[in-house]
This record gives structure tokens, C-alpha cells and sequence, in this order.
């Protein structure tokens, strides 16, 4: 390569296309795609790049240590910098089963993270860091879930949140304090299977309400409250896990209605509803003394904070939550509590959700490319519901999917009782790397133009 030719993958830098070091990451990218640079290229010492670019030095090196994250770059020493030659995968497995966020689009997650930690640990006093926090959050906790749960509610009152590690902890210490021993739960058919697993644990008794389209039906909820009794009501309303469908306003409020006459208590789990695009207002709404309300950070933002927080009004009933949380959980981890404040209060959170969400959007429209014709969704959100096409049960086409090095989640994962749908839940957050997610697919893609019988694994 002659000098100039160092230079000539390069596009002019755009003042408003996110992080610059982000953008000359992702052009080093493009041109290994379009075979601008080949495996071997020299680049240009960092010094060079930052005088051509009129940038500082520092955004040229954390863009060439972006392009290594990558599998990009690798240096040779004194001889330079040079594009890597293509790794080989050597675990093909993709994984189109975990239901997590994806990889925030224009946002630099790493940075985010060490900045919030340098701020939490340049503020707040280390002793409280790592001790017991017993209250179900600090002040300026409940006043960060406060705040994160504006543009749900509008204004909450603090003192009625409870800071929790994660939904999960909070589903089960709500089944505790609500109910008792043999109690029944009543829950859709198709439903998120944390709640099937606490309820076994505990010893209640989970019974399906049969749903339509919209959800759960009411005149048959109502029916299932005389007949059972129930201690409380599991919904999943926005883009429920794992059907994906998000359940109309109207619906809600009859719900709610049939929860007021019959005197049961609603969980409402809402991991998803900052997510969706323009979902109607939550059940807690129309049944604020009736429901108890759920709002992670896991799915928004990124599982590893282990934060989560529930609105319930009734100040007794908040001291039983609490009481039944402390028996097995104590508390959220106080450092990531600090972090998730932090986020929440400097904005973080917000540009971090922004960039899941349009991260998210991306994906769905490549899902909708590559499973053209095969599930209906709303385009947003982590999971697409597939209904499998009648030569295929969902048991075999995992069974088939995993010979093929790709994990999805069959529909029996989620049934809570009844007819179990012919279809599969499909997360699209789990493989970081969008490529890989467009192979994933593709394969899965090419599996459903089979037949069973036709597809065979080899045997050895």
C-alpha cells in the first residue's frame, strides 16, 4: 500500500451519526464487507488516523480497540496495525432462546459503565456499598424508580415503590405475601414460565384462564375468581412473554373490573412496556388499590444490574412484600442499585434504553425479512412468536434446531395448562453480533421449508 492508500476505506466523520470512534469502528467494518481492506492490510498508525481525521488521539484508540473487540485488528508490534484474518468459530451454537437485550444501538455500553461506576464510587460513601440495606431501597433509590416509572404513570410517590433484585425475587415474594400454602393463581395458558416454577416451588397451584388474541377473557376470569378463589392474578399485558401480543386498553380495564368485584389481587408484570411503541396504560391504572405492579430493569437495560421496582399502594401490604422478600433475597446488591440510581438520575438510562430499542427495531426487521410470512408482530420488543407450520411440532423443530447449532424455546416451555400452541418463541437480543443473528435465522428460516422426515442429523 502506498501512504494514501492507508486512508482510502475511510468516510468523512458525521457530526450527528453517534460516537466518532463508534463510526470509525463501524467503517473499518464495511470496508472488510465490501472488500475495501482485506486480512493483511496495514492501517494507519493511530497518530496518522487522528491528524487526518482532525480528532484526538484517544477516539482513534478506542475505535482500533472497538475494531480488536471485534475481531477486526491485530497488531504486529513495531510493524503496525493490520486487518485480522477471519477467525474460526469454533462453537456454532446460536442462541436464539435467552430472552435479554440486545447490544444498545449508538451507544457505547462499556463507557457507560465505567463512567456510572466511577461516578457512584466518586459519590457515595463505600462503607454503605457493602453493607445491609434492609428498607427495600434508599431514598434516592425509590426516587430513581420514581423516575424511571414516569413515563408509565406519570407521577408515582416514592415511599410506595419497593427496590427489589430483579422481577423474578419480586414475583415470588409477592406470591408469598399474598397468598398462602395451597392457594390457586390463575394465569393465561400461554404464559412466562418464571411464574409456573415459582408457584411450584412455593406450593400454589397455577390454573389457566383461557385468553384470546387480546388476552386473558374476563367473563371467563370472573368465572375462574367463584369457582377457585384465587389469591392473586398473574398478566403479562405488553408484549407478553412469550406470544408477543400486547393487550388493548379496553381489555385492561375489564380486567380490572372483574379483579374490584371479585376482591383478588393482580401481579402485573410489565418488564417490556418502555420497549413498546405506544402501549396503553397498565392495569395498575384503572385498579391502583388492586394490582401490584412490576417494572425491571433487566429487559430495558441489561440483566446484570439485578434491579427491579414494585409499585403497591397499601403501606401494609407493602410491610408484607417486604418481610417475605427479606426470607430468602435481603436485598437488592447495593453497588448495582447505586449504578441503576445513577443511570436513572444522569439520564444514562434513558440514552441506554433508546439504544435498545433501536437496536431492537433493527432486528425485527431483519427477522421480518428472513421469516417473511410466518408470525405477525408489532416490530418491537426482544421475542417474535412463530407459529410452526403443521407438518412441524415445536419438539421436534428444537430437537431439529439444536442439531443445527441453534437454541430456541418451544411453546410447552411457556404452557400453564390446556391445548399447547404449535409455535416457538424466538428471542432476538441473545447473539450480539447482528450477523450472527441473520445466520441464526437463515438456518432456522431454511429448517421450516422441511419436513421432519426430511431432515435428518448424521449418525456417528
Amino acid at each position: 500500500m502506498q501512504d494514501e492508500q492507508l486512508f482510502r476505506w475511510l468516510p468523512p466523520l458525521a457530526a450527528h451519526a453517534g460516537p466518532r470512534f463508534l463510526q470509525i469502528a463501524d467503517a473499518l467494518q464495511a470496508a472488510l464487507a465490501d472488500g475495501s481492506l482485506k486480512p493483511g492490510d496495514r492501517l494507519p498508525p493511530q497518530r496518522q488516523l487522528a491528524a487526518r481525521l482532525q480528532v484526538d488521539l484517544t477516539t482513534v484508540t478506542r475505535a482500533y480497540d472497538e475494531a480488536r473487540r471485534r475481531n477486526l485488528l491485530e497488531g504486529r508490534g513495531a510493524r503496525g496495525t493490520y486487518v485480522a484474518a477471519p477467525k474460526v468459530e469454533l462453537s456454532a451454537r446460536l442462541d436464539l432462546g435467552m430472552n435479554t437485550p440486545p447490544p444498545p444501538d449508538g451507544v457505547d455500553f462499556d463507557d457507560l459503565l465505567q463512567q456510572g461506576l466511577a461516578q457512584v464510587l466518586l459519590r457515595a460513601d463505600k462503607g454503605l456499598l457493602m453493607t445491609y440495606h434492609l428498607a427495600g431501597g434508599s431514598d434516592s433509590e425509590r426516587k430513581a424508580g420514581a423516575k424511571w416509572l414516569e413515563p408509565i404513570f406519570g407521577q408515582v410517590e416514592a415511599q410506595q415503590l419497593v427496590v427489589c433484585p430483579g422481577a423474578q425475587a419480586a414475583l415470588a415474594a409477592l406470591i408469598l405475601a399474598l397468598t398462602q400454602p395451597g392457594d390457586t393463581l390463575l394465569a393465561e395458558p400461554t404464559t412466562y414460565p418464571g411464574v409456573r416454577s415459582a408457584a411450584s416451588q412455593l406450593g400454589r397451584r397455577l390454573v389457566a384462564v383461557e385468553a384470546d388474541r387480546d388476552g386473558m377473557l374476563p367473563a371467563l376470569l370472573e368465572q375462574a375468581c367463584r369457582q377457585h378463589k384465587p389469591g392473586l392474578v398473574y398478566l403479562n399485558p405488553t408484549l407478553q412473554n412469550p406470544t408477543a401480543s400486547t393487550m388493548p386498553e379496553q381489555r385492561r380495564r375489564e380486567l380490572a373490573s372483574v379483579a374490584q368485584r371479585c376482591n383478588v389481587r393482580i401481579v402485573e408484570d410489565d418488564p417490556y412496556w418502555l420497549l413498546a411503541d405506544a402501549p396503553p396504560a397498565p392495569i395498575a391504572t384503572f385498579a391502583p388499590e388492586q394490582v401490584s405492579y412490576i417494572s425491571t430493569l433487566s429487559k430495558c437495560l441489561t440483566p446484570g444490574l439485578r434491579v427491579a421496582f414494585v409499585l403497591i399502594r397499601d403501606a401494609q401490604e407493602r410491610e408484607r412484600f417486604l418481610a417475605a422478600l427479606r426470607s430468602f433475597a435481603l436485598m437488592a446488591t447495593p453497588l448495582t442499585a447505586a449504578l441503576a440510581t445513577q443511570w436513572i438520575l444522569d439520564g444514562s438510562a434513558g440514552a441506554l434504553l433508546q439504544g435498545v430499542r433501536k437496536e431492537a427495531r433493527l432486528r425485527h426487521r431483519m427477522a421480518w425479512d428472513i421469516l417473511a410470512g410466518r408470525y405477525s408482530g408489532a416490530g418491537d420488543g426482544l421475542h417474535v412468536w412463530l407459529d410452526l407450520p403443521a407438518y412441524w411440532t415445536p419438539a421436534q423443530l428444537a430437537r431439529a434446531a439444536d442439531s443445527a447449532g441453534i437454541a430456541i424455546t418451544p411453546a410447552d416451555a411457556f404452557a400453564t395448562g390446556g391445548k399447547t400452541a404449535n409455535a416457538i418463541r424466538i428471542s432476538l437480543g441473545s447473539i450480539k453480533d447482528r450477523a450472527r443473528l441473520q445466520t441464526g435465522l437463515q438456518r432456522l428460516s431454511h429448517l421450516l421449508t422441511q419436513r421432519p422426515e426430511s431432515y435428518g442429523a448424521a449418525v456417528v
